[in-house]
């Protein structure tokens, strides 16, 4: 029955992908499906008819290829898992009323096809949700060691002044990775200065604190010096109110003057060119 089944798909696959989308679109999240072309929208229907078709008619190596490939193409344009079981559900539905309509089946043909369509399609949803899963766990896996990467940058931007401006709120894994970050852009830029921008951090309180502190006196230990810049009068007043000692790391309330303060720890300056406007 399965064979009967497929070539029943491969013939009228047609008819069955504009039902299919039509019920996809009334039953599916409209959100997902509004913010794509029709065109689009009919080309990954008939690629996921295509990978439910291509679990009897290819190879396991193909198949699984093909699963890998739609998956990662439903995941980039967004659409949520339920769009691939009530998808399956869908397809089963209509391959059953459309070949129960259109054939003289018995009674028990009729059962055959049921359950020929379920062994076929249930193991199927299991390998397409999987497959689903573990790509989205990549993904959010690259994403994450990406946002990693941009949330503690040390950027370079004189000789021997590198800056770190810090965006959001600081944990203790992301406090360990600006300590990674910090030390290994000071020995690979030689910087003989590191300004810590806290100006976009909205709260500094006892934790953070500490580990800007600690963060400084590594880079000290490395034989560089750490400035903090960016101190707001509420985080001044944080700080005061903590008993937060930073005596021994040179502060200032901007970057610009942050800056200045580098360049003249380093021995430089900037000069305005005659004839410069």
């Amino acid at each position: 029955m399965k064979r009967e089944i497929v070539r029943y798909v491969q013939n009228y696959g047609g008819d069955i992908v504009e039902e299919w989308m039509d019920e996809m679109r009334e039953r599916g999240d409209s959100r997902s499906f509004n913010t794509i072309s029709d065109n689009v929208f009919y080309n990954t229907s008939k690629e996921f008819l295509d990978v439910i078709v291509s679990n009897i008619v290819d190879s396991d190596e193909t198949y699984h290829e093909k699963v890998k490939d739609f998956a990662e193409s439903i995941i980039k344009l967004g659409w949520p898992l339920t769009y691939l079981t009530t998808g399956v559900r869908i397809y089963q539905s209509i391959i059953f009323e459309k070949m129960v309509t259109e054939s003289d089946f018995t009674k028990d043909q009729m059962k055959k096809l049921v359950l020929d369509l379920e062994s076929w399609l249930a193991p199927l949803q299991d390998q397409i949700i999987d497959t689903y899963s573990n790509t989205w766990e990549k993904t959010i896996t690259m994403q994450k060691v990406a946002l990693q990467e941009l949330s503690a940058p040390l950027i370079p931007v004189f000789e021997k002044i590198s800056i770190m401006p810090l965006v959001g709120t600081i944990d203790t894994e992301r406090a360990r990775l600006i300590m990674e970050n910090l030390l290994n852009g000071v020995v690979k830029h030689r910087s003989d200065v590191v300004l810590i921008d806290i100006t976009g951090v909205p709260v500094v309180d006892t934790m953070v604190a500490h580990h800007i502190i600690q963060a400084a006196d590594a880079v000290r230990l490395v034989g560089s010096k750490c400035m903090l810049v960016g101190i707001r009068p509420e985080i001044a007043q944080t700080i005061v109110n903590l008993g937060i000692d930073l005596n021994h790391i040179t502060t200032t309330s901007t970057l610009r003057k942050g800056i200045a303060q580098a360049l003249a720890y380093t021995n430089k300056e900037i000069v305005v060119m005659e004839g410069a406007d």
